[in-house]
C-alpha cells in the first residue's frame, strides 16, 4: 500500500519525486549508495550507516523478504532508504515478513519509484552530500547543507558488557564501537570466549579482564572525532594480541599517528577488490566506509598489507613489533564474500603464541 509522494533534495538543490513507504516522515541525513546486489538485510542493521541515507544500486530490493537471522544488529541503522523498486511479494522459505513492514515497525523512512542510476551518478561526481527527504519541496536548504554526523560511535555501542562462546576459550574482548555481530560469530566458530564491552571502556578496564586478544570493531562517522578511544588505543598497543576491522583499522592508525581522510564517495558494497601486497593475490570484499587511512602517514611505523585494485587506497596494515594487524574491508562479512575470513585464523594464533609482543 502506497504511502504517498515524497521529495527527495539534495543539498546541492537537485530533486526527485518517489513514493514513500515504510515509516512516515522528514529526515536529513548524509546521502550514500552501496553497490550489493544481495545483503539488504546487512545493510540495513549495519550500525556502520548510522545517520545516513542508504541508496541501493541494485534495482529491485525486499524479493527475499526480512530474516531475523540475518541482521547484524538489533535494530536497522540507516536514517532513510531509498531503492528504485520494492518488492511486496517475497518469495524465500526462510522469509518472515515484508521490507515494508519491517521499515514501518522500526519508524525508518523509505523511498521508491527513484531513479537511483542517476542519484548514484550524482554522488560518484560530486561526492557524497547531505539530502532530506521531505513531504514538500524545500526552498531553504539550509538545515540540509549545515548537518552533521556527530557523536556516531556512542549512538551505536552496546550499555553494558555481553559475553558469549566458550567460556573455556581464548579470551577475546570485542571493542564496540558499532559492530556487526558477526564478528562475534565468527570468533565463536573458532571456540573463543567473547566479551563484547562498550566504546567507552578504558585501557584499564580492557585488560583488567585478562584477555588473551583484543578486536577493534567497525563503526560509524568520523574517525577522528573519537580522541578517547585513540587515547586508549595507545595505551594498549603492544600489550597484547589486536585485530582490527573498518573503523577499527582507522582508530588504530590514529592512535599511532598516522592519519585518516574523507573520501569523496567511500567503498560501500559486497564486490570491492583487495591485493594482498605479500602475495599479489586478490581478494573481493565487502566494505562500508567513508574515510581512509593515508598510507604515507604510517611510514616506518607499520608494513602496508593490503590496496585497493580500483583506486590503490589502503586496505590494510601489519604492525609486527606491536603483534597487531588491520584491515579496512570485512573479513567477517555476511551477505558478502568470505574470501578474507582467514584473517580470523591468523588472530586465533596470535593469540596462542602468546598475548605479547610477538
Amino acid at each position: 500500500m502506497k504511502n504517498g509522494k515524497a521529495y527527495l533534495i539534495l543539498q546541492n538543490g537537485k530533486r526527485f519525486v518517489g513514493n514513500r513507504f515504510g515509516a512516515d516522515g522528514d529526515i536529513i541525513g548524509e546521502l550514500v549508495f552501496t553497490t550489493g546486489m544481495t545483503g539488504y538485510i546487512e545493510t540495513l542493521t549495519d550500525p556502520s550507516y548510522y545517520g545516513q541515507i542508504v541508496t541501493q544500486t541494485f534495482p529491485l530490493i525486499g524479493n527475499y523478504g526480512m530474516i531475523s537471522s540475518d541482521c547484524e544488529s538489533k535494530k536497522p541503522w540507516v536514517s532513510a532508504y531509498i531503492v528504485r523498486e520494492k518488492c511486496d511479494e517475497p518469495s524465500n522459505f526462510r522469509s518472515e515478513g515484508r521490507l515494508d513492514t519491517y521499515l514501518k515497525e522500526n519508524n525508518i523512512v523509505g523511498l521508491y519509484g527513484i531513479d537511483t542510476r542517476e542519484l548514484t551518478k550524482i554522488v560518484r561526481e560530486a561526492g557524497v552530500m547531505n539530502a532530506a527527504i521531505t513531504s514538500k519541496p524545500l526552498d531553504d536548504l539550509s538545515e540540509v547543507k549545515s548537518y552533521i554526523l556527530k557523536d556516531a560511535v556512542k549512538a551505536v555501542t552496546c550499555d553494558e558488557i555481553v559475553e558469549s562462546g566458550n567460556l573455556n576459550g581464548p579470551k577475546v574482548v570485542i571493542w564496540d564501537f558499532g559492530a556487526k555481530d558477526n564478528i562475534s560469530r565468527e570468533l565463536e566458530k573458532r571456540g573463543c570466549h567473547c566479551i563484547k564491552v562498550p566504546s567507552f571502556y578504558t585501557a584499564e578496564q580492557i585488560l583488567a579482564l585478562n584477555p588473551d586478544g583484543l578486536m577493534l570493531t567497525n563503526g560509524p562517522g568520523d574517525p577522528a572525532e573519537n580522541t578517547e578511544i585513540i587515547e586508549n588505543i595507545k595505551k594498549l598497543a603492544g600489550k597484547l594480541p589486536i585485530f582490527g576491522i573498518c573503523l577499527g583499522h582507522q582508530l588504530f592508525a590514529l592512535a599511532k599517528g598516522g592519519k585518516t581522510k574523507k573520501m569523496k564517495y567511500g567503498h560501500r558494497g559486497a564486490n570491492q577488490p583487495v591485493k594482498d601486497l605479500a602475495t599479489g593475490r586478490v581478494y573481493i570484499s565487502s566494505q562500508n566506509h567513508g574515510y581512509e587511512v593515508i598510507s604515507e602517514s604510517l611510514a616506518g611505523v607499520g608494513v602496508l598489507s593490503y590496496v585497493n585494485a580500483n583506486d590503490g587506497t589502503c586496505e590494510g596494515f601489519d604492525y609486527p613489533k606491536l603483534n597487531a594487524y588491520t584491515v579496512q574491508f570485512h573479513p567477517e562479512a555476511c551477505g558478502g564474500p568470505q574470501d578474507a575470513a582467514f584473517l580470523f585464523d591468523k588472530f586465533i594464533r596470535n593469540m596462542k603464541e602468546g598475548k605479547f609482543n610477538a
